[in-house]
């Protein structure tokens, strides 16, 4: 079942939280029940850009600016988890909604091509939504698909 507030978070309004910087293509750092949290997008996975000691990866670049542009800071989101509340490295895993327009976050980042479906049992509420965006992006050779070799 999926539940609209994050465990373990204190006062504050439930499911909501305001978007503070994009870390890279599939993490972000919210303001979240007073607290700074770093989330990792769940169901997705973006080229690396930012991690120690491996290169810059293929259109990894592109997936970080097109996901700073889609949550700008002091952007408003609905948040979403699925089982597991966070990952090994202490981020939270969540879904992601603009709250002005309800777009989701982590389909939008798989539709552009700015991102692989990656989908870790037991969080795969959403995984039928992002692998049919994936799937279109990879037909049409988007982002990616069609930019990277190791993609084609």
């Amino acid at each position: 079942m999926l539940l609209a507030a994050c465990a373990g978070s204190s006062a504050g309004p439930a499911g909501s939280a305001t978007v503070e910087r994009v870390v890279d293509g599939d993490t972000v750092v919210v303001r979240l029940h007073g607290r700074h949290e770093t989330v990792r997008l769940l169901g997705i996975d973006t080229p690396e850009t930012v991690k120690p000691g491996a290169p810059v990866e293929c259109y990894g670049p592109e997936a970080s600016s097109h996901l700073k542009a889609l949550l700008p800071p002091g952007a408003v989101v609905r948040v979403e988890r699925d089982v597991e509340v966070r990952d090994r490295f202490g981020r939270l895993l969540l879904y992601l909604f603009r709250r002005r327009d309800g777009a989701f976050v982590n389909e939008l980042q798989a539709s552009g091509g700015f991102a692989r479906p990656l989908h870790i049992a037991p969080n795969r509420a959403r995984a039928p939504t992002i692998d049919a965006a994936a799937a279109t992006a990879r037909s049409e050779g988007r982002g990616l698909w069609g930019a990277c070799d190791e993609e084609r």
